[in-house]
């Protein structure tokens, strides 16, 4: 469960093995082997929106675009080498990125999404906007890095957070809220992590989501995951402990 795109969790899964269902853009898009199982795009003139909010503040954006999970990445030209593609670690010679010369001119369907990147201070000011001239239009959440000082926007729509997405595939596969875990290290995971029987926060989080009074695990650093499944999902039997 993420909010990247398909290509990239792709990867990642296929190394980990198995048919794993994916849940990507933050929940907008689920997918179980080649079907899509979920697809909730952002309204185009929502979106359209959403970039004028960004343009006013000098901030370009970033559409994924791909209602089969093609992950397009359509940005304006002159935004190659902007301080939105260097949050995003974007490369100007990915293979997915197309570059246009006015955004709008993308929006001739609905996006998955619209995206911003940039410094703290710089996305904290244009998340107040967003959440405001989008009120219950978009869901809009932002994901901060403190270490690196740059923070990313993700304008949905308004059904989707990775907590809905967690409920449909619980209900698909018979798992009820009690018998989930859920691990998370921002606030795109916020929802998730309140909506389970036991939410884990990493111990790098971003400092909010430490706040939150749910149990902290170690860091990524430590192993935190790795130490979440040994004591959560295959705790070790008496007799193992008594040996410990």
């Amino acid at each position: 469960m993420t909010g990247r795109r398909l290509p990239a969790a792709r990867r990642v899964a296929d190394e980990l093995g198995g048919d794993l269902p994916l849940v990507l853009h933050n929940g907008a898009l689920v997918v179980e082997g080649s079907d899509i199982l979920v697809y909730l795009p952002l309204d185009r003139e929502v979106a359209r929106r959403a970039v004028g909010l960004g343009r006013a503040r000098g901030v370009g954006a970033v559409l994924h675009c791909g209602a089969r999970g093609e992950g397009r990445l359509v940005v304006e030209t002159e935004a190659l080498g902007s301080r939105t593609l260097a949050a995003y670690s974007l490369d100007p010679s990915n293979p997915d990125l197309v570059t246009v010369s006015h955004i709008e001119s993308a929006l001739d369907a609905d996006p998955v999404q619209v995206m911003f990147g940039g410094s703290l201070a710089e996305m904290a000011a244009l998340h107040a906007a967003l959440a405001s001239g989008l009120a219950g239009e978009a869901h809009v959440v932002q994901t901060v890095y403190p270490a690196s000082g740059v923070a990313l926007i993700d304008v949905l729509d308004p059904g989707v957070d990775k907590g809905i997405a967690l409920a449909f595939l619980r209900a698909r596969y018979g798992v009820s809220a009690a018998e989930t875990l859920a691990i998370g290290d921002n606030w795109n995971d916020r929802e998730m992590l309140l909506s389970v029987g036991l939410g884990l926060v990493m111990g790098n989080a971003a400092p909010g989501m430490l706040r939150l009074g749910l149990p902290v695990l170690p860091s990524n650093d430590d192993d935190g995951v790795a130490w979440a499944i040994e004591h959560h999902v295959f705790p070790p039997s008496p007799e193992e402990g008594k040996r410990g």
